[in-house]
């Protein structure tokens, strides 16, 4: 069995793996380096096999997203540990070696998320996880340097190894005995907040998860789907009440979901308002395809549900009325 694995979802990539899987390949002499594919219609395979030889590949037959291309793909890898990366992930020189202390030091820490930075700007934290993500009391998920679409600088305000809520799939450390036993992320979901609700299951389970901030890595972001993209708008509601389903703690869960779809059709409202008609109809399309899973997700509820699970009662108050912007004004 392999220490570490470094896998690389790819779809149809080809682009990004000229960019990326460089850097990965350099700076990560204690992993062994696999693309797995998610069955790429371009270049992809050819391209790797010709100038990666190092590279091992998983093809897998279908493209079932997220969730379920890592499903597929790792069920051939033998590691102990999982380092789920996307294809637009820039690493840096021992971004592997503060991963690896920390799993050998805590036993009870079983995910763990290094400090994402944004590839464009790099002295300011990236969307997908940034400092390490939390989620609010009506699930909706920020992170320590970003409140919905407002980033931090970078001044060095996380430089801590702190325990976390849920940690970003754009780069994701996971004992390979743990992904097992929680049977991977819920192929339900297809993309968007799979890791939030597999990293939810882990802390029901007991487990911590962790922010390593020796850890760096820079994300592009929005590589497969644009942040303007409806389809992300749909994935994101969507999930976001799966989630709750399947992972709040009983005497909360109708009361917490029905204030959600109250809020979900405020934010209708506003997206007609300005004009992004996709994106309110996408919020429709997401409540109708909830109701359809609804029965599904909430027979996958664990028997206990853990009730710390949030920072604050809401960052949606706390944004949009009280003006916060940083991680600070809602701790």
């Amino acid at each position: 069995m392999e220490k570490i694995a470094v896998v690389i979802l790819n779809w149809n990539g080809v682009k990004l793996l000229e960019q990326f899987l460089p850097s990965v390949i350099q700076y990560s002499p204690e992993a062994t380096v696999y693309v797995a594919d998610n069955a790429s219609t371009d270049e992809s395979i050819a391209f790797v096999r010709k100038n990666f030889s190092s590279v091992k590949i998983v093809q897998n037959k279908i493209n079932q997203g997220f969730a379920g291309g890592y499903n597929d793909a790792l069920q051939y890898i033998d590691a102990e540990i999982y380092a789920l990366v996307n294809s637009d992930i820039e690493v840096t020189q021992n971004w592997l070696k503060p991963i690896l202390e920390t799993f050998e030091a805590e036993f009870k820490t079983v995910i763990i998320q290094p400090k994402i930075l944004d590839f464009k700007r790099k002295d300011y934290f990236e969307y997908a996880g940034a400092g390490g993500g939390f989620i609010d009391k009506f699930g909706y998920p920020f992170c320590r340097g970003r409140i919905f679409d407002t980033l931090e600088k970078d001044n060095n305000q996380y430089n801590d190894n702190a325990e976390i809520f849920w940690a970003s799939g754009a780069c994701f450390f996971i004992r390979s005995v743990v992904y097992k036993e929680l049977n991977g992320f819920d192929e339900d979901f297809f993309a968007h907040q799979e890791e939030i609700d597999l990293c939810w299951r882990a802390i029901n389970k007991g487990y911590a998860i962790k922010y390593n901030s020796e850890s760096i890595v820079y994300h592009v972001g929005g590589a497969t789907l644009q942040q303007a993209n409806p389809q992300k708008t749909y994935l994101n509601f969507r999930n976001s009440l799966l989630m709750l389903t399947k992972n709040l703690p009983q005497k909360k869960l109708f009361q917490v979901l029905f204030i959600r779809m109250i809020l979900d059709g405020v934010a209708g409202v506003k997206f007609i308002f300005t004009s992004q008609f996709a994106h309110c109809w996408a919020i429709i399309r997401a409540h109708f395809s909830f109701y359809k899973l609804f029965f599904k997700n909430y027979k996958k509820r664990e028997k206990n549900q853990t009730e710390i699970y949030f920072k604050t009662k809401s960052i949606v108050y706390g944004y949009y009325v009280k003006g916060g912007t940083v991680f600070a004004d809602f701790i």
